[in-house]
């Protein structure tokens, strides 16, 4: 059986990698209609999947945990229905996480997409390629660096996620008591040398996925579109 330290890195790595996951099938669809398309209420959209950027994480909690309420249609419909509570559980944390994280998944993608020249997705729509086509043969293979970058900004914020994750799930050992809230924990409880411990694993790992963005980008020159 995993110690509580085992434990807790192991629930943090899950929820980091399931909301990148997430994130990567509901992102590139999104990112590339936000590249691309040219309706009128397009700022509004992209005002909205940047607000986590700019709202404190609390905000965005508070209205989690609120949707999550029994009383409020969201939650009453998924008690009801369901019989399924979100609030202070994992897929409640995960639900939050996903909302918390789109623009680190989404604004590398966008900019990914509109550098790629514009004669080229026209060149294959000319050679009869569909745009379902053209999105994974043309679009997707030049965008790779863009899309390291999304993928490991996404995961590094997500390790480090706090307010958010503390408002929607609370400090519930095996549950929601990720990483950043064992930190705050046990800071609280004067037991220095275990928040040490998972500060330094965090500090690593976000250390290393900086790393590897920045050497990525000094690498881009080298990917060539095709």
């Amino acid at each position: 059986m995993p110690t509580p330290f085992i434990e807790t890195l192991i629930l943090t790595a899950k929820l980091a990698t399931y909301t990148t996951c997430i994130l990567l099938i509901v992102g590139l669809p999104l990112s590339y209609f936000m590249a691309y398309s040219r309706f009128r209420l397009k700022p509004v959209l992209e005002a909205l999947v940047s607000m986590p950027l700019v709202l404190p994480p609390s905000v965005i909690g508070y209205y989690i945990l609120v949707a999550y309420s029994p009383n409020h249609w969201f939650g009453g419909f998924l008690d009801t229905v369901f019989d399924v509570r979100l609030a202070f559980t994992f897929e409640g944390i995960l639900i939050a996480s996903v909302v918390f994280s789109v623009p680190f998944m989404v604004q590398p993608l966008i900019n990914g997409f509109r550098a790629i020249p514009q004669n080229l997705r026209e060149a294959s729509y000319t050679l009869g390629k569909s745009k379902t086509a053209t999105f994974f043969r043309v679009l997707l293979p030049n965008i790779k660096p863009s899309l390291v970058t999304a993928i490991a900004l996404t995961f590094a914020h997500c390790i480090g996620e706090f307010g958010i994750i503390l408002m929607v799930g609370g400090n519930m050992p095996g549950e929601t008591r990720v990483a950043s809230i064992a930190i705050y924990d046990e800071v609280q409880a004067l037991n220095f040398e275990a928040a040490n411990q998972y500060a330094l694993i965090l500090f690593l790992i976000s250390f290393i996925v900086l790393t590897l963005i920045y050497t990525i980008n000094r690498k881009q020159n080298s990917w060539r579109i095709v």
